[in-house]
């Protein structure tokens, strides 16, 4: 299934639901141990909007990178400049298949960290992943309040952004689910994923049960 038509498919099975109509319990239920794995490029929002997000359901919101950063005593960047891309990615793989056995949470993950086919399969098989798609201008503005991101470390940020988008894109779209990152309150992202979530885990009339007046 293409990325557009994962997208028709989610906006014919989400229409005329809205967050407010989703019972959060019954949502984090039928996660069972399953965590909910958020994946995009840097800057996309998924550490802010995770934060809400497990507020939202009731869950625990892990942070990947900062688990890394935990486990090695030393910052991603550090990490980089010491021992290169490939150590990290190797103890990356690592930490997120640990912090996936410790399910149901909300784990925000590093921006290529879903570039890794051990990666995507343990997210497959222990967790749900949502793509936070986010446009180029709208992740450059973002990226650039920061000054700490190690592959943006170069004379011509912009173009590294742009290739690593179009290496990247292909494989976030092969997501369980796709919400788009816009420059709106996180809370609005956040109320998206979870009318996402609800129409892939649960029947649209189960989700409109806890709303329905009784008589």
């Amino acid at each position: 299934m293409t990325e557009n038509d994962k997208t028709r498919d989610l906006n014919v099975h989400t229409a005329g639901l809205n967050a407010k109509s989703v019972d959060p319990d019954r949502l984090v239920a039928a996660l069972g141990s399953r965590s909910i794995v958020l994946v995009g490029i840097m800057g996309c929002g998924k550490s802010t909007v995770g934060k809400r997000l497990a507020q939202r359901l009731g869950l625990e919101f892990i942070d990947a990178d900062s688990e890394i950063e935990r486990a090695a005593n030393m910052t991603v960047s550090e990490i980089f400049a010491a021992h290169g891309e490939p150590y990290f990615r190797s103890g990356e793989e690592r930490v997120i298949a640990r912090l996936l056995g410790e399910g149901p949470q909300v784990l925000a993950t590093g921006g290529g960290a879903f570039m890794s086919e051990t990666t995507r399969t343990e997210i497959s098989e222990h967790g749900l992943s949502v793509w936070l798609k986010v446009d180029f201008d709208t992740v450059m503005a973002r990226v650039r309040r920061r000054a700490t991101r190690p592959l943006l470390q170069n004379a011509d940020p912009e173009g590294t952004m742009r290739q690593l988008l179009d290496e990247r894109e292909p494989v976030y779209a092969t997501a369980a689910l796709t919400v788009t990152s816009k420059d709106v309150p996180h809370d609005a992202v956040v109320d998206q994923i979870i009318v996402a979530m609800a129409a892939y885990l649960l029947q649209r009339e189960d989700i409109l049960t806890s709303s329905t007046p009784h008589t």
